[in-house]
């Protein structure tokens, strides 16, 4: 099976009040550490860019990944679910599932992602959990990609998919904070 990670970080960051992306954080920018993160656990890994993507692309190391731009970033994460998805289409080989994960999720570890990856085969779907609650990453089977990139709307992503549709939930308590950043802890800066 081969598994893909999908790091969607093309927000503009509103609440926040900048991209998340460009974000420094302990020492390198949130997409560099969800970019490394994932390919700890993946041999593939996206990277879908959208606000200020130019930036992003000349100041963060992203060595390892493939970057792919959301011109439609603005109408939300559903668009770069879709643009991910879109991307491990014409990926050469088969990709047999994505593993999505977020850039403004600093304590996600490989741990976590090996952990919901182990479940990946074409007809997967699999969320983490932390204390029984669903979280990231989530695990989406080849063949429910359409479905996704069909329901997904605004911010939502693939919520809507999958309440409908059977998931395994991986406990993934312990192994990953689940926590994103939504607004800048003190101590968190911008890069130049």
């Amino acid at each position: 099976m081969t598994t893909a990670a999908v790091v969607l970080a093309a927000g503009g960051g509103r609440r926040y009040g900048m991209p998340k992306a460009l974000v420094e954080y302990e020492g390198s920018l949130l997409v560099e550490r969800a970019v490394r993160t994932a390919r700890a656990a993946c041999d593939v890994v996206l990277v879908v860019l959208g606000a200020r993507a130019v930036d992003v692309w000349r100041t963060a190391d992203l060595t390892g990944a493939t970057v792919l731009a959301n011109k439609d970033w603005e109408t939300g994460m559903a668009s770069s679910l879709r643009t991910g998805l879109d991307g491990l289409r014409g990926f050469p080989g088969t990709v047999d599932a994505a593993l999505v994960t977020l850039v403004d999720m600093p304590g996600m570890t490989p741990e976590a992602l090996t952990a919901v990856a182990a479940h990946a085969a074409p007809g997967a779907l699999a969320t983490a959990t932390y204390d029984g609650v669903r979280g990231h990453p989530v695990l989406i089977g080849r063949e429910h990609w359409a479905g996704v990139a069909e329901t997904a709307t605004g911010d939502e992503g693939a919520r809507r998919y999958l309440a409908a549709h059977d998931v395994v939930e991986v406990d993934c308590t312990g192994l990953a904070d689940p926590v994103d950043l939504d607004v800048p802890p003190p101590g968190v800066a911008s890069a130049p």
